[in-house]
């Protein structure tokens, strides 16, 4: 059981509960802390003015609230920004949402009462998540809309996924005997202010970005071994006079796959060995294709963006961004703007830059095997059948080369896209949450390149019979590969088969250490 409340929350904790499903709990001090902000506001709020507990919300915080609305107050947030549009985020983004929602609460500055952590970890451990709609907020006050969504289940109302059907939240509530959280002071406020679903979104997207860079690296590895590459691309040698931590990282990765390759080839053999004859063209290629003989040079800043923005998502993931933050400790209470998503907004236009950048390279891979005028030794479109009757990938390429170019229009900065709303109270957003968005779906779509790629390599290393002298590591990887897509020359359905390799890699969450 994994305990919140205690430490830093990392990667791996994400990964130990969304796809491990491992139970939270809450560690006692981190109730104790929570009870504690509530006590403190309870007491110190009256004869107070203090935003959200006795004014209105937003540009209505000039109103003065009645005593006797206060609650219907924060019911009425809920409702009514519980407005969000399109089809419903995947659960397991909301789950990732709500973990950093419990984790948030957990350092005890919003003054809430226990038992809305206490139901958040319950609905979590049985799985029991809120549906939300893909479109809504703006990133400013948070994820205002989205939360929303979340904070109406917990209050009983609205639906939720549960046992692989979108279903009433009461009734998911009443087969387990669970009660919806009450409005105390502040609850509907600091449930749907902060930056928890866009910071949920970001880490579940690092963890698959995490995984794709891998899988571009193991890519990479097998399409050297096809072309009979030189290993002075990515030899220590030559990587190292160049000073990035991320290129190096991935030469490294490249020399450990490789080590006991029987196809990669030494240039000193070849080249420098003062046997070389006298022609005028030379007939081994000196050097390959950028695409094949760039790709620390290419996957190294991309692994250096997703280092950066794993720290920055992790310090959002480990934050407090409620509004205003109930101070115990210092027993004071504090106005300002730390819901603002500015920060992940920054680091999700960066990290789909990056993957679309990974995607860009494969397709060019992809291209690079396709074309026989190219690589001079496969079929075109790697056509184990019968050239002119079957088609082999040439129908997955074009859907590679149209997903590349989606992801590339996709890449366009959300961050510098704020549109003042609100009535101009929130004059500045940073639209965050749309950006872990576009994010998800550049991501999605680099699985799909990357399952054609892989299909296409598997194909090739058949054509050339070079499954007995590839490394050890792509020797294994191409077995399970084939036994997932078997080898054909006649032409197949290749949706299914592109569908069956990239639900295999999203089951599969390896990291880059």
């Amino acid at each position: 059981m994994l305990t919140i409340g205690d430490r830093r929350i990392t990667l791996d904790d994400y990964q130990r509960v969304l796809l491990d499903n491992e139970e939270l709990r809450i560690h006692p001090q981190a109730l104790e802390r929570i009870q504690k902000s509530h006590v403190f506001l309870e007491t110190f709020h009256k004869d107070k003015i203090i935003y959200g507990i006795n004014t209105g919300l937003g540009p209505m915080a000039q109103y003065r609230i009645d005593e006797a609305d206060r609650l219907k107050l924060h019911y009425n947030a809920i409702r009514s920004h519980a407005s969000g549009c399109g089809e419903p985020v995947d659960p397991v983004y909301v789950r990732s949402a709500m973990i950093t929602l419990l984790n948030n609460f957990s350092h005890g500055f919003s003054g809430i009462h226990p038992e809305v952590p206490v139901l958040i970890c319950g609905l979590i451990n049985l799985q029991i998540t809120p549906v939300v709609p893909e479109h809504g907020g703006v990133g400013a006050s948070g994820d205002l809309v989205q939360l929303a969504h979340i904070a109406l289940a917990l209050i009983g109302e609205g639906e939720v996924f549960y046992q692989g059907k979108i279903v009433p939240t009461a009734e998911a509530f009443a087969q387990h005997n669970l009660k919806p959280i009450s409005i105390h002071l502040r609850e509907g406020l600091s449930l749907i202010n902060g930056t928890c679903f866009m910071t949920g979104t970001g880490i579940f997207n690092l963890m698959h970005a995490r995984n794709l860079i891998y899988w571009a690296v193991t890519a990479a590895s097998m399409i050297n071994e096809i072309v009979r590459s030189f290993d002075d691309y990515f030899s220590a040698e030559l990587n190292q006079v160049k000073k990035h931590h991320g290129q190096n990282r991935i030469a490294e990765l490249e020399r450990m796959i490789l080590h006991d390759s029987k196809l990669i080839r030494k240039r000193e053999d070849h080249f420098f060995n003062g046997k070389q004859g006298k022609e005028y063209v030379i007939a081994d290629k000196v050097q390959e294709y950028y695409s094949i003989r760039c790709v620390p040079q290419i996957l190294g800043p991309i692994l250096d963006t997703l280092e950066a923005a794993e720290k920055v998502l992790l310090d959002e993931a480990n934050s407090s961004s409620d509004n205003p933050v109930i101070d115990a400790k210092n027993s004071n209470i504090f106005h300002g703007g730390n819901f603002h998503g500015d920060y992940v907004s920054f680091e999700m236009d960066k990290l789909k830059i990056a993957i679309t950048k990974l995607s860009m390279l494969l397709e060019r891979q992809i291209n690079y095997l396709m074309n026989d005028k190219l690589n001079n030794k496969l079929p075109p479109f790697v056509n184990l059948g019968k050239l002119g009757v079957n088609f082999g990938m040439q129908g997955a390429q074009f859907t590679a080369t149209s997903t590349v170019a989606e992801n590339q229009t996709l890449s366009f900065p959300n961050y510098v896209h704020s549109i003042s709303n609100n009535n101009d109270n929130q004059d500045i957003v940073s639209m965050g949450t749309n950006s872990a968005q576009f994010a998800r779906k550049v991501i999605d779509n680099t699985y799909q390149v990357l399952s054609i790629e892989l299909i296409t390599l598997i194909q090739a290393i058949d054509y050339l019979s070079y499954e007995p002298r590839l490394s050890g590591y792509n020797r294994e990887k191409y077995r399970v590969l084939r036994n997932i897509v078997p080898r054909f020359t006649e032409d197949t359905i290749k949706y299914v088969e592109i569908k069956r390799i990239k639900d295999y890699l999203c089951s599969l969450f390896i990291k880059i250490n």
